[in-house]
C-alpha cells in the first residue's frame, strides 16, 4: 500500500529553535545523499509508538484513543521538505494475550515488502518498572524476522519521560537502570552480543500535553533537554553509523526455505560415506575373498 508524499507542514507547528534544529538535522542527511528516511516504528501495544509518530511529524497523522485498541494494520506517513522525504511506518502492538501475535507479524512483513528500513525506533515506556518475558519474545519477533543486523540500526525510546521515580530515586538513576534492564533482555531475546546491545542507543520521549517547555518555547525532558531535537539527531546518527539498512524482499519475508537447508552438503556427504564407509568395506571383502580357502567338496567334484 503506498503512502501519498504530503509537504511536511508539522515542521512549522515546532517552537522556531527546534525547526532551526531539525532543518540542520535534515541538512546533514542531504550531504551524505541520504534524501529519503524510512523508520520502522515497533514494540509492544500501548507504548506510545502512535504518539511518538505523531510527535516526530508536528501532525496528528495517526488517530489515538485510550478506549480503543490499536489499528490492525500498519500506516506509513510520508513527508517531505526541501527535497528531503521523511517515512514513518506506525505498527500495532506485537503482543495480543501474552504471546506474540503471529497474523500482526505477518501482516508488517507482508507491507514492509520491497520497502528498505534505515532505522528501527524501538518504543517502550520508562514508567514500567520491570522487564519480563514477554519483552524478550518481541525481541526474538523482531530479529526472527529481520535478522539480527536490524539491531545495528535501531533506537530505544522510553516514553512518559515526563516522569518522577518511586522512592526518591534519582531520575538519571531510574533512567540508567531502566535502559540497561531492558536492553538486557534485548540482548538475550535477540541473541545479541553484549558490546552489540550495548551499542544501541536510548532516548527519552514525552508525547503528552503536560511536557515542560524552556524559554524557546520547545518541549523538555526534567534534565532540560529539548527531546524532539535530541531523538531526530540520534536517528541521523544511526542511519549515518555505516550499517546497511535493511531491505525487505520476499526472502527475507518467507525466511529460509527448509528444503534447501544444508543441501549443498550433500555430496561431500556422499563422498565421505564412500571414502570412510563403503571403500574400506568392499576392501575388507575382497580380502576375505582371495584368503577363502576352497572347501573339500568343491576339491572332489573337480577330481
Amino acid at each position: 500500500m503506498a503512502s501519498q508524499v504530503r509537504e511536511w507542514a508539522g515542521i512549522n507547528t515546532f517552537a522556531p529553535a527546534t525547526q532551526t534544529k531539525l532543518l540542520e538535522l535534515l541538512g546533514k542527511l542531504k550531504q551524505e545523499n541520504v534524501n529519503t528516511l524510512t523508520i520502522l516504528v515497533m514494540g509492544k501495544g500501548g507504548v506510545g509508538k502512535s504518539s511518538t509518530v505523531n510527535s516526530i511529524t508536528g501532525e496528528r497523522v495517526v488517530t489515538i484513543s485510550p478506549f480503543q485498541s490499536e489499528g490492525p494494520r500498519p500506516v506509513m506517513v510520508s513527508r517531505s521538505r526541501a527535497g528531503f522525504t521523511l517515512n514513518i511506518i506506525d505498527t500495532p502492538g506485537l503482543i495480543e494475550g501474552g504471546y506474540i501475535n503471529d497474523l500482526a507479524l505477518d501482516i508488517i512483513k507482508r507491507f514492509l515488502l520491497n520497502k528498505t528500513i534505515d532505522v528501527l525506533l524501538y518504543v517502550d515506556r520508562l514508567d514500567a518498572y520491570r522487564v519480563d518475558n514477554l519483552d524478550k519474545l518481541v525481541a526474538k519477533a523482531i530479529t526472527d524476522t529481520f535478522g539480527k543486523r536490524i539491531w545495528d540500526k535501531a533506537v530505544i525510546a522510553l516514553s512518559h519521560a515526563q516522569f518522577s521515580p518511586p522512592d526518591g530515586l534519582p531520575y538519571d538513576e531510574f533512567f540508567s537502570k531502566r535502559s540497561e534492564a531492558l536492553l538486557k533482555v534485548i540482548r538475550s531475546g535477540a541473541r545479541l552480543k553484549k558490546d552489540e546491545a550495548s551499542a544501541i542507543p536510548v532516548v527519552l520521549v514525552e508525547n503528552s500535553g503536560r511536557c515542560n517547555k524552556n524559554e524557546n518555547d520547545e518541549k523538555v525532558l526534567p534534565d532540560g533537554t529539548a527531546w524532539i531535537p535530541k531523538l531526530v539527531g540520534t536517528i541521523t546518527q544511526v542511519t549515518l553509523n555505516g550499517s546497511e539498512s535493511i531491505h525487505v524482499d520476499q526472502k527475507l519475508i518467507e525466511g529460509p526455505n527448509p528444503n534447501q537447508t544444508g543441501k549443498l552438503w550433500i555430496p561431500l556427504i556422499f563422498a565421505l560415506q564412500y571414502l570412510l564407509v563403503i571403500k574400506p568395506i568392499r576392501g575388507f571383502i575382497k580380502k576375505d575373498v582371495a584368503n577363502e580357502s576352497r572347501p573339500s567338496w568343491e576339491t572332489h567334484e573337480s577330481d
